[in-house]
């Protein structure tokens, strides 16, 4: 599996979803989907994928 890092290419907002996406070798739209159901059904809070966004490494 490759570390959790914040791709530069294939994010669309701050790479949060692809760099999971491709740490666990799934497709980036996959994870996108299940994070905003996520965040509208499961109570998933916007602070955590603030967080990290803070806290998972940029690609550079």
């Amino acid at each position: 599996m490759n570390a959790l890092i914040r791709p530069t290419r294939d994010r669309v907002i701050a790479g949060v979803c692809a760099g999971i996406a491709r740490r666990f070798d799934i497709r980036p739209t996959t994870v996108r989907v299940i994070t905003v159901l996520a965040v509208l059904f499961a109570g998933l809070s916007i602070w955590a994928y603030v967080l990290l966004w803070i806290l998972v490494p940029n690609e550079d």
